[in-house]
C-alpha cells in the first residue's frame, strides 16, 4: 500500500471498485416475508413469473455490470451480471438480518461470455471471513449455485468474492430466504455453517425444479430426471416412478413441500440404488431422507427395508416401515443423522425385507456439508464500531472482516489464523473531530497514518499499543500538550507532528530517543533542551554507511563484468571454427549458472562411453559416475540432428534458468571436438511408462497411492512451469516416458527440447510437435499452444495410471476406439469406474479417490483449451485423493450413517470438528535423473 498522500487520494477511485454495500430492503406483501432477491447488475425492481420481487443494485456504482444472452434462458435475472477487477481485494455484499434467526443464502454465477474472455473464471466466495466455495466456470451457458444454511450471529452478514484464479469474479444473483422455528437447527450451528451438496425430488414429473411457491421457504429440488455426469447414476432395474394428487402432510422438522412428497421412486425388483459425487467431501455432514406412503396398500401388504452400503454390510439399519414410522399412509417420515461421515462418492441402496411384498420407497433427499465458521479478526468488532462513525465515506462501506479473505484496501493486517489489524492508512480521508478512541484499542497496531486530515482535540492514549513504530498525524489540527507516553513506546521509529497546533513542552524521552520526530508548525511547541550532537552523528553515520555500501556494490560489479569477459575468451579459443550462430548462442548461455564440462572428465565419467543407456531421436545416452561418486546420465547430441540440435539449445538455454524439486536436475554441457552433450542427474528407476507398459523384465508393480504420489510430482512440476516461471515455459511433450522415477520411486519431469517460454513469437509452425496419444487436438488444428495443451497431455497421463493402458492402440479398447480418451470417457460418463480399473491395483484402492482422479481427468482433455482446468487444480484434486486414500488405509472407509438414533435405530456419531484428513509428509531426498528419450 503506498504511504505518500498523492498516491492514495489518486488511488480513490479504484477505492469504489472494491466494495459492495447492499442494505436490505423492505419488501412488498407479494412473496415471504424475510426475502430478499438481488439481480446483480439490473437496473429495476420487478416481480418474476414465480412471484419473488427482485431488486436491482443498479444504486451501487461499485464494479461493473454487463448484459449477456445464453440460449434457452429468459428469466429476466439472468439477462445481466456485476463483475470486478482481478486483484488482492475481496467484494462485499452486506445484508442486514435478524440475530439468532436462521437464512438460507444463495448466489448464482451465469457467465455468459460477459467480458469474450477466453479463459472461464475461477475465484473463491466466502461467508465474512468463513471461506465457502471456489466458483469454477466450465460451462458458460450453466448456472452454478451454491447455496448455505446459516444460523445469524449478528446484525449483518457479507458474501464477499475474492482471490480470481482466471477470469473476473462475477454474480448473477444473490438471495436471501429467511426460515422459521426450528429448521434446520444443529447442535453445531455456533460453529459450522451448512453447505448444499445435494437435494433431490425422486420420481419427479417433470425436468423442472420444485421452489417457490410451491416451497414457501423457496429452497430449489432439482429433478432426478435431470442426469449429469456421475451423478445419480447405477439405477437398479425396475425403479418406476409413482405420484399422486392427495395431500401428504409434511408438518414436521424441515417441511418439505408438499409437491416433492407426492411423487417419488419404488423399486419394483426389491431395490433402490444410486450413486452421487458429493463435492467437497470428504467430510462431516447433515443428511436427511424423506419418505411419504403414496400407495395405497392392501391390507396384507406390506412396505420394509434396510439401508445397505455396497462393501460395507455392517452399516445395515433398523428395518424401515414408512407407514408404521410415519403414524400413518400420506403423511411425512423424516429419518436423518445431524452428523455424519461422507466420502466423495457417495452409493447407497435401499433393499426390501424378506418379509416385504413391496419394493422400497424414497421421496426427497438432503444433504449438506459442515463448513467451520471463522470468525475472523479480533479487531473486527473494534473496527465495526470505527466506521459506523463514517456512514457516508466510501472507505468506510467495503464489508466483511477487514483482514479475511483479503484485507480492506486501507488496512494491512498480521498473517496469522486469526489476524489483527496492524496498518491503518486513513491519509487525506477528510477525516474530523477527535481521534476515535476505537483506534486506540487495536494493540497490534504498528503504522497508524491519519496524516491530511481535519483532525482536531488532544493525541489521545496509545500506550497500550506496544507495537507502534510508525506515527503519522502531521497536517491536522490537533491540539493539547505532547503525551509523556510516547517515550515509552518501546518500539517507536517514527513519529511525525509537524503542521498542527499542538502546545507546552516536548517531553526529553522524546528528544533523547532514536526516532525520526518532526514536530515542525507548531508554533506553541517547544523543546526544553537545544542539543542536537546525537542527531548530527546519527545523519553523518547514515551517509558514510550509504556512500561504503555504494563502493562496494560498484567493485563488485567491476569484478564480475572483468570476469565474465575472460570466460567469452576461454570459450571462443577452446571451440574449432563455431558459426556466428553458435557463437551468439553460447555467448548467450555464458550468462546462465549452467556449468560447462571438460570433454575429458565426460570421457573419464563414462569410461569413453561405454554404458548406453538409452537412445531417441535425438541422440544416445550413456551412464556415467563423476569422480565424487555422483551419478550421471549424458545425453549426445548426433551430429547430423538437426531437430537434436535445436533441442540441445532449448535445454541448454531453459535447464539453466529453471530449477525445480519435480524437474530433471541439470548439471551441465559439454561443447568440444563438434560434440554437443547434456548432462543430468541419474534415475535410477527409468520411466513411468516401462513402469506401466514395460516389458514385463522392466515392469514393476505400482500401487494406487504410490501413483497418485507420482501424478502428484509430476504435477507440481508443471505447475511450476506453468505459474512459478515468468514467462510461462510449456512442456509441449509430456508423456509417460518423461516422467522418470528415482530410487524412492518419487517422479521429476524430464526432456525440455520442445518447450518454449508462452511468449515465444513462434508458437505458429507448420509442423505440430509432440507425442501421438498425447497430443493436444486443438493445438494439432490450430498449431498454436498454450499451457493447456500440457494440461491435456497430463490427463491423458492420469488416465494411465487410472487403467495402465497405453495411449493409443489397435486392440485394448474394442472395435471403435483407438485412443485412451475416447475409451476412458465411454466408461467413465455411464458411471463405469471399473471398467478402466488397471486390474495389476486389485482391490487395493478407495473408490471414490479413483472417482476423483478420472473426473478430473476427463475435465483435462475437454476438447477446448478454455474448459480445461489450470494444473493448480489438478495438483488440488491429485492431494485430495492421496488424503481419501491415506484416510482409508489409516482408518478403514469412513461410516456412512443416513438413519437418526433419534428415529430407528443406533449409529456411529463423529464430532464433525474431529474429521482430520491426515496431510502427506512431502519430505524425501533429491535423487539422480536420467533425461527421458523419444
Amino acid at each position: 500500500m503506498s504511504l505518500s498522500d498523492s498516491k492514495f487520494s489518486a488511488g480513490m477511485k479504484a477505492v469504489v471498485f472494491l466494495l459492495f454495500h447492499l442494505v436490505l430492503l423492505s419488501l412488498t406483501e407479494a412473496q415471504s416475508p424475510g426475502f430478499l432477491s438481488i439481480d446483480c447488475g439490473g437496473t429495476e425492481q420487478y416481480v418474476d413469473d414465480i412471484g419473488l420481487e427482485w431488486t436491482p443494485d443498479n444504486r451501487f456504482v461499485f464494479g461493473k455490470t454487463a448484459q449477456i444472452s445464453v440460449p434457452n434462458e429468459d428469466r429476466k435475472q439472468y439477462s445481466t451480471v456485476r463483475y470486478f477487477p482481478v486483484d488482492n481485494q475481496k467484494y462485499c455484499y452486506t445484508l442486514n438480518v435478524t440475530t439468532r434467526t436462521r437464512y438460507l443464502l444463495r448466489a448464482t454465477f451465469l457467465y455468459g461470455y460477459f467480458d469474450n474472455g477466453t479463459v472461464f473464471p475461477k475465484f473463491d466466495i466466502s461467508l465474512g471471513p468463513t471461506p465457502w466455495s471456489t466458483i469454477i466456470i466450465s460451462d458458460a451457458n450453466t448456472i452454478e449455485s451454491e447455496e448455505l444454511v446459516l444460523l445469524a450471529a449478528s446484525p449483518t452478514i457479507s458474501l464477499c468474492l475474492s482471490n480470481a484464479t482466471t477470469g473476473q469474479p462475477f454474480i448473477s444473483t444473490l438471495e436471501l430466504r429467511q426460515f422459521n422455528g426450528s429448521l434446520y437447527s444443529t447442535v453445531y450451528e455456533s460453529q459450522f455453517f451448512l453447505s448444499l451438496s445435494a437435494r433431490i425430488n425422486f420420481g419427479a414429473v417433470s425436468n423442472d425444479s420444485v421452489r417457490y411457491p410451491d416451497d414457501p421457504f423457496d429452497r430449489i429440488w432439482e429433478s432426478d430426471s435431470v442426469r449429469r455426469a456421475n451423478y445419480l447414476v447405477d439405477v437398479a432395474s425396475g425403479t418406476e416412478n409413482i405420484s399422486t394428487s392427495l395431500p401428504v402432510d409434511v408438518s414436521i422438522k424441515e417441511m418439505p413441500p408438499q409437491k416433492v412428497m407426492q411423487t417419488a421412486v419404488v423399486g419394483q425388483n426389491g431395490s433402490l440404488t444410486y450413486r452421487l459425487n458429493l463435492e467437497g467431501f470428504p467430510g462431516n455432514g447433515w443428511a436427511v431422507s424423506y419418505f411419504a406412503e403414496i400407495e395405497d396398500l392392501n391390507p396384507n401388504e406390506t412396505r420394509k427395508f434396510k439401508l445397505f452400503i455396497p462393501g460395507l454390510p455392517a452399516l445395515s439399519k433398523a428395518t424401515v416401515n414408512v407407514q408404521e414410522n410415519a403414524l400413518g399412509s400420506y403423511r411425512l417420515y423424516e429419518p436423518g443423522y445431524p452428523n455424519i461421515s461422507l466420502p466423495f462418492v457417495f452409493s447407497f441402496e435401499f433393499k426390501k425385507t424378506n418379509d416385504s411384498s413391496k419394493g422400497p420407497i424414497l421421496n426427497a433427499l438432503e444433504i449438506y456439508k459442515y463448513v467451520e465458521i471463522n470468525y475472523g479478526s479480533p479487531d473486527a468488532s473494534v473496527l465495526a464500531s470505527f466506521v459506523s462513525r463514517y456512514p457516508l465515506a466510501d472507505w468506510a462501506q467495503e464489508g466483511g472482516d477487514p483482514c479475511l479473505p483479503a484485507s480492506w484496501s486501507w488496512v494491512e493486517c498480521s498473517l496469522d489464523s486469526n489476524p489483527k489489524i496492524s496498518l491503518i492508512n486513513l491519509s487525506g480521508k477528510n477525516l474530523t473531530g477527535n481521534i476515535p478512541l476505537e483506534l486506540t484499542k487495536l494493540t497490534s497496531l504498528v503504522d497508524l497514518r491519519l496524516d491530511g486530515n481535519s483532525l482536531t482535540g488532544p493525541i489521545p492514549d496509545f500506550s497500550g499499543c506496544l507495537n507502534l513504530e510508525h506515527i503519522h498525524l502531521e497536517n491536522n489540527q490537533l491540539t493539547g500538550a505532547l503525551p509523556s507516553y510516547l517515550a515509552d513506546l518501546p518500539n517507536l521509529k517514527e513519529l511525525y507532528l509537524q503542521d498542527n497546533m499542538l502546545s507546552g513542552s516536548i517531553p526529553a524521552g522524546l528528544l533523547n530517543k532514536n526516532i525520526i520526530f518532526n514536530y515542525s508548525g507548531n508554533v506553541n511547541l517547544h523543546k526544553e533542551s537545544s542539543d542536537k550532537s546525537h542527531l548530527i552523528i546519527i545523519i553523518i553515520c547514515s551517509v558514510v554507511g550509504v556512500l561504503l555500501l555504494i563502493a562496494v556494490f560498484f567493485a563488485c560489479r567491476f569484478c564480475a563484468v572483468r570476469k565474465k569477459r575472460k570466460d567469452f575468451h576461454k570459450d571462443n579459443r577452446t571451440n574449432a571454427r563455431p558459426t556466428q550462430k553458435l557463437r551468439s548462442f553460447f555467448s548467450e548461455i555464458a550468462t546462465e549458472s549452467a556449468y560447462r564440462f571438460q570433454l575429458s572428465e565426460i570421457d573419464e565419467a563414462t569410461g569413453k562411453f561405454k554404458q548406453k543407456i538409452g537412445s531417441g531421436g535425438f541422440g544416445i545416452v550413456y551412464y556415467g559416475k563423476l569422480k565424487d561418486g555422483k551419478e550421471i546420465a549424458v545425453k549426445v547430441l548426433t551430429n547430423e540432428s538437426f531437430q537434436g540440435y535445436r533441442e540441445f539449445n532449448n535445454e541448454v538455454s531453459l535447464l539453466s534458468r529453471i530449477h525445480h524439486r519435480n524437474l530433471v536436475t541439470f548439471l551441465g554441457y559439454s561443447q568440444e571436438d563438434g560434440r554437443n552433450i547434456l548432462v543430468y542427474e541419474f534415475m535410477r528407476n527409468g520411466t513411468l511408462k516401462d513402469h506401466l507398459h514395460g516389458s514385463a523384465s522392466l515392469r514393476r508393480s505400482l500401487n494406487w497411492i504410490k501413483r497418485l504420489e507420482i501424478a502428484e510430482d509430476a504435477a507440481k512440476g508443471i505447475e511450476y512451469l506453468h505459474t512459478g516461471c515468468s514467462p510461462t515455459i510449456i512442456h509441449r511433450d509430456l508423456k509417460s516416458s518423461n516422467i522418470l522415477l528415482d530410487e524412492h520411486m518419487r517422479a521429476k519431469v524430464s526432456d525440455f527440447g520442445l518447450s518454449k517460454p508462452a511468449s515465444d513469437g513462434s508458437h505458429v509452425s507448420s509442423i505440430v510437435r509432440g507425442t501421438v496419444g498425447y497430443l493436444d487436438p486443438e493445438y494439432y488444428i490450430s498449431q498454436q499452444f498454450t499451457e493447456k495443451s500440457d494440461i491435456y497431455s497430463f490427463g491423458v497421463i492420469l488416465l494411465e495410471l487410472i487403467s495402465g493402458q497405453e495411449p493409443i492402440s489397435n486392440e485394448n479398447f474394442g472395435a471403435n476406439c483407438r485412443n485412451i480418451v475416447q475409451w476412458a470417457k465411454l466408461h467413465i460418463d455411464s458411471g463405469d469406474i471399473k471398467g478402466i480399473i488397471d486390474p495389476s491395483l486389485g482391490d487395493d484402492y478407495n473408490e471414490q479417490s479413483v472417482w476423483k482422479i478420472a473426473e478430473k481427468a476427463i475435465m483435462c482433455v475437454k476438447p477446448q483449451g478454455t474448459q480445461r482446468p489450470p494444473m493448480s487444480e489438478v495438483l488440488k484434486d491429485i492431494q485430495e485423493a492421496i488424503a481419501i486414500e491415506q484416510g482409508s488405509e489409516q482408518c478403514g472407509e469412513l461410516p456412512i450413517d443416513i438413519y437418526s438414533k433419534h428415529s430407528i435405530g443406533s449409529s456411529v456419531n463423529v464430532e464433525p470438528m474431529d474429521l482430520v484428513l491426515p496431510e502427506r509428509n512431502n519430505s524425501s531426498p533429491e535423487m539422480f535423473m536420467q533425461p527421458g528419450l523419444r
